[in-house]
């Protein structure tokens, strides 16, 4: 979508000053870390999630988290700190390969061409990264690492091998990862995907939910993902129950956070992977209803299968009934494709009167309901979810269902049917593709000696040339071809073996590149341990939501085994954390190819300029929200600069600026040095413009030391623009060598402020008042107030909240 013509003042030429200055950049290293062993600046290490490199190249969207990490690290370097700002690329895994096949040319190819095309852009927005650091998970020099790690999870017993369920394509007869399946499909063809047995490379992860779960504490992280690591850890603390079948010698365990509502048990449900299923056939007197039900459940998707909105479906096991181990009653058996074979025990007790689920599923098939427990207030309709007092539950009637957890565990206990136990939702990481464009995995397969590891000093080992690199369409990567790379020699034994032909996937690489950064030239470590202990953890980590489980989830799994082994010097990888929100279409529509609204940002810098691009980016709207693109936003910002470039200019022709401009000064340098801090960017760039409007009325009152500091606090959001006035106002060495300014409180102090009233959290009133006003004086005035005595209408306050220099609400 190219954007319309526009006429600009000739003066100010982004065109001509921003290859100048970015040429200047990298000639002279000015954004390059100082080595900790030369300096003793604090230091500052902020990351953007690596891109793996498209063949579409990047576009404006990409640039929100860009420009806002760049703001963040010139910053800091003006304050004093040595930065770590670097880049590099996730190019291993299904992107890259796909587009590959695609294109029909190899991957390795495609890729290098991709990342240059990204890195161009990268520069020509004037993002200031660290170049010298740059890394590439495809690199054998860095994946030697990623296959050292696998060794030493490997050597601790958290890596194995397993038959494992993985998504099937009929049609193109492959093996696909999760990301593959778009809606219970192959992405490809459109095929419906199934399931597959194949064996497969495991991690085990579940070794650290609790650490992983415990360690979330302290980490300044937006709280919605916080949220998504618990759920998806997903650690739940209940009893295992015994329920016997009866006129058989067996018992069906289920895993349950609610003992208290045993009594209201009134069927339970299997999963259709349950092998109880198998072992009971002869006894199911409708096995052929049941058989095809759970070859078809198989075959679906596990989030179609656990989907709150799907029509819950289920047979029964007809000469199959279970026994309630709280009363002897008997309960019927379904299996439903609703319950999931790995999480729990692979069975569930159904409670409906306390169970949406349950309940939907009971009145569907005529199943019995039976209220277990009744809110304290009183009775209420069903399902009720809550806590209150037992009923129907004989001699725990009355308790309430807190304490009645622990009771009637404790009673069942005694008999050894039930056990207190923790489950988790979290499932082992399935780590094997097989896929060509990947790291090989350092083991090899000896008839003798079973799976015997690779030695370090045999590292890397080397991704082979193939010829065909498409899937195989045995379920085998392509690697499996290879003949004289996949017969070996047992590095234990010595006698004929195979090495492993599945791949690492796209995760590998990613879940410790952050490391790597630190030192990319050391040929002896992944990073020295002087250099990882001056830089780790990373104090400010910026990328999309999507990546706000898994990504993260195993960047913090490998961090914490590196920790075990004291590779590492701290616990979590990421000390502070900010999404950005996504940048839409100027049609409202997620940018897409194939929608056409897609927006390169080559087109917006070759017409506006880097700095308008990069000020927009800023300004658009909150960092973390959603917002739409628009083209007549950065039309608005390139006026803005217009207006900036002769001010200034003409403002270093005078000496000195007047008391008003000063203290307008220290009021700007103040609110920007805290919403860079908070990266409130677009309340920032309106700083500024507030401060033009300013200026502009009265430019006697705006001299050079005013234009000076000005220029210095707005070089990180369009430093183009800033060093070429820097440079025409005489100055010789650039303005990033210069130290950020510090703002006078006093000065910068608001001399009046409205304070908001609010009764029961909605607006009444604004008073003007001092800026330090303490609670007991804005509490007087907001009380005496006569727009909010109306809406007390003469009742006393339950509580008074106060935030000073902002709000005052009245709870009544």
């Amino acid at each position: 979508m190219k954007p319309n013509k526009i006429q600009f003042m000739e003066n100010y030429n982004p065109q001509e000053i921003e290859p100048k200055w970015q040429k200047y950049w990298e000639e002279n290293k000015t954004n390059q870390a100082d080595d900790p062993s030369q300096t003793s600046k604090p230091k500052f290490y902020v990351l953007d999630m690596f891109p793996y490199p498209s063949g579409y190249g990047l576009h404006v969207g990409h640039f929100k988290g860009y420009v806002a990490t760049d703001v963040s690290a010139r910053t800091k370097r003006l304050m004093g700190h040595n930065v770590l700002y670097p880049m590099g690329w996730d190019a291993f895994g299904l992107p890259a390969e796909n587009y590959a096949i695609k294109t029909g040319v190899r991957p390795e190819v495609t890729t290098k061409e991709n990342i240059e095309k990204i890195k161009n852009q990268m520069k020509m927005a004037g993002l200031s990264y660290d170049w010298s650091r740059e890394i590439n998970t495809t690199d054998p020099g860095y994946y030697k690492w990623t296959q050292w790690i696998f060794l030493k999870l490997f050597e601790k017993g958290l890596a194995y091998e397993a038959e494992m369920p993985i998504n099937w394509c009929p049609s193109c007869k492959t093996g696909l990862a999760n990301e593959e399946v778009v809606g219970g499909k192959c992405e490809r063809c459109g095929a419906e995907a199934g399931k597959k047995n194949l064996r497969q490379w495991v991690l085990k992860i579940t070794a650290y939910a609790d650490r992983l779960l415990e360690d979330l504490e302290g980490l300044d992280w937006p709280e919605k993902i916080i949220e998504m690591q618990k759920n998806w850890i997903g650690k739940s603390v209940g009893a295992e129950i015994k329920f016997k079948v009866k006129d058989a010698d067996q018992d069906i365990a289920v895993f349950t956070t609610r003992p208290d509502t045993l009594f209201g048990c009134t069927y339970m449900v299997l999963a259709p992977e349950n092998p109880l299923i198998e072992k009971f056939k002869n006894n199911i007197s409708n096995y052929g209803e049941v058989e095809k039900y759970v070859v078809s459940a198989k075959q679906k998707m596990e989030r179609d299968r656990i989907s709150e909105v799907k029509d819950k479906t289920g047979v029964e096991l007809k000469g199959l009934v279970a026994l309630n181990p709280v009363n002897g009653r008997e309960i019927s058996i379904w299996v439903a494709d609703y319950v999931l074979m790995h999480y729990g025990t692979g069975a569930v007790m159904a409670v409906p009167s306390h169970d949406s689920r349950d309940f939907e599923f009971a009145k569907k098939y005529g199943l019995q309901i039976i209220e277990v427990v009744r809110p304290e207030e009183g009775g209420t309709e069903l399902p009720y979810e809550g806590g209150g007092v037992l009923v129907n539950s004989e001699q725990f009637n009355g308790i309430n269902s807190e304490a009645a957890k622990g009771k009637i565990t404790e009673w069942l206990a005694r008999k050894g049917e039930a056990e207190k136990k923790v489950h988790y939702k979290l499932r082992d990481w399935l780590f094997s593709r097989q896929r060509y464009w990947g790291e090989p995995i350092p083991v090899v397969h000896c008839p003798d000696c079973g799976v015997v590891p690779l030695s370090e000093k045999e590292l890397p080992l080397k991704l082979p040339e193939v010829e065909k690199y498409q899937p195989t369409g045995t379920g085998e990567s392509p690697l499996a071809a290879i003949e004289d790379w996949v017969n070996t020699k047992c590095p234990k034994c010595g006698g004929p073996a195979k090495r492993e032909t599945n791949t690492m996937p796209q995760w590998a690489g990613s879940s410790w590149y952050y490391l790597r950064y630190i030192d990319p030239e050391n040929k002896e470590a992944f990073a020295g341990k002087n250099k990882e202990k001056y830089w780790m953890p990373v104090d400010l980590y910026v990328g999309g939501a999507e990546h706000a489980v898994l990504h993260l989830l195993y960047a913090r799994f490998w961090h914490k085994l590196l920790f075990d082994l004291g590779a590492v010097s701290t616990k979590e990888p990421f000390s502070k954390l900010r999404s950005i929100g996504l940048v839409l279409a100027e049609d409202g529509q997620k940018m897409s190819k194939s929608k056409g609204n897609v927006i390169a940002p080559d087109s917006i810098v070759k017409e506006y300029g880097a700095d308008a691009l990069r000020v927009y980016e800023l300004f658009m709207g909150p960092f973390e929200q959603a917002i739409a693109w628009s083209t007549q936003g950065v039309k608005g910002v390139r006026r803005f600069l217009d207006r900036i470039y002769p001010l200034v200019l003409e403002a270093g022709q005078k000496e000195k600026s007047g008391p008003e401009t000063e203290r307008a000064l220290h009021k700007l340098n103040k609110r920007i040095s805290e919403d860079v801090e908070r990266m409130k960017f677009n309340t920032a760039v309106s700083a500024f413009m507030e401060f033009v409007n300013f200026a502009s009325e009265d430019k006697e009152r705006f001299g050079r030391d005013a234009a000076e500091r000005f220029l210095v606090l707005f070089s990180p959001f369009a430093p183009h623009l800033a060093e070429e006035i820097w440079e025409k106002l005489g100055h010789k060495e650039s303005i990033f060598k210069e130290k950020w300014p510090v703002f006078d409180s006093a000065l910068a102090q608001e001399e009046k402020i409205n304070l908001i009233v609010q009764v029961n959290g909605k607006v009444r009133d604004k008073i003007e008042t001092d800026p330090g006003m303490t609670e007991e004086e804005a509490k007087a005035m907001a009380l005496a107030s006569e727009k909010v005595k109306k809406w007390m209408d003469g009742k006393e306050p339950k509580q008074i909240i106060f935030a000073k220099g902002r709000l005052i609400n009245i709870v009544i």
